[in-house]
C-alpha cells in the first residue's frame, strides 16, 4: 500500500493525531538520536503538519511554516520517517508533498531549511544548496540549506 500525505493546520488536528506526532518526534528526534531540546516549542501552533499514513499507521511528518513565521522565507522541519519505514524512498516523497504544500498553501518558492549535515546529498536531490558555515544546533551539525 502507498504512503498517502495529508497536510492540516494545528486547528484540524485530533488530540490523537497530535498526541501520535509528539510521540514520534520524541522517538526520532529525542531518543533515537539521543537529543535532549525542547521540542515542544510554541511553533506548532503557527505550522501546518504533513502526515504520511502507511496502511492507517503515521510513518511520516513534517511541519511547514509560511514566510515570517519561522525564518525570512518558507521553511520545512521536524521532517521524519520511522525507524523500520527507512530506506523505502519515503523521506523523499515526504518532502516532495512538504515542498509542494509549501507552494500551494504559501504560495512560496523559496525555501530554507536548518538541514542535518550528514542529510546534505539527500536535500541536494531536492533543489536544496548549502549556504554559509555549518553550525550546531541542539549538539547536532547543521547547515543552512535554501531551495
Amino acid at each position: 500500500m502507498p504512503i498517502k500525505f495529508f497536510p492540516k493546520e494545528y486547528n484540524q488536528l485530533t488530540k490523537d493525531e497530535l498526541y501520535e506526532i509528539l510521540r514520534l518526534r520524541s522517538d526520532v528526534f529525542v531518543v533515537e538520536q539521543n537529543c535532549v531540546y525542547q521540542d515542544i516549542d510554541d511553533k506548532d501552533k503557527k505550522a501546518m503538519h504533513i502526515l504520511g499514513y502507511k496502511n492507517k499507521e503515521l510513518i511520516a511528518y513534517a511541519r511547514i511554516f509560511k514566510p515570517g513565521d519561522y525564518f525570512k522565507k518558507a521553511s520545512i522541519g521536524r521532517v521524519l520517517i520511522t525507524e523500520k519505514h527507512r530506506k523505502k524512498d519515503y523521506g523523499f516523497r515526504l518532502m516532495e508533498a512538504a515542498i509542494m504544500a509549501v507552494n500551494v498553501h504559501f504560495r512560496a518558492f523559496k525555501i530554507e531549511i536548518s538541514a542535518q549535515e550528514y542529510l546534505k546529498e539527500f536535500y541536494n536531490r531536492l533543489g536544496f544548496i548549502k549556504i554559509g558555515d555549518g553550525y550546531l544546533e541542539d549538539g547536532i551539525p547543521h547547515i543552512k540549506m535554501i531551495k
